[in-house]
């Protein structure tokens, strides 16, 4: 009987803790994208003449963050953005641009 708690009870601080991983890293997410807001609008919603980010396809966004990096596509400022960024966190910037 023990025994069966001690599984439960680890099994409740497991999935406790995925849940509070999986919120973090969205407020993450949020958090890098709302620094593309001043040219790209809010949550990628362009009001200028800056491409929209909200409902770019993930693998579009990585590709052209990739070429931003590489200086295969040139931009002013895009290149010292995107060299701040790990590849893991364009990834999930891509997710979260497209359900916008």
């Amino acid at each position: 009987m023990f025994q069966s708690n001690k599984i439960l009870f680890g099994l409740a601080v497991f999935f406790m803790l995925m849940s509070f991983s999986a919120s973090a890293q969205e407020r993450n997410v949020a958090l890098l994208a709302s620094s593309c807001a001043a040219c790209h609008g809010t949550n990628g919603h362009s009001v200028g003449g800056t491409p929209a980010l909200a409902g770019l396809a993930e693998s579009y966004f990585v590709v052209q963050m990739q070429e931003f990096a590489s200086g295969a596509r040139k931009s002013t400022v895009m290149y010292q953005h995107v060299s701040g960024y790990t590849q893991e966190e364009i990834e999930l910037m891509a997710a979260y641009f497209a359900k916008q």
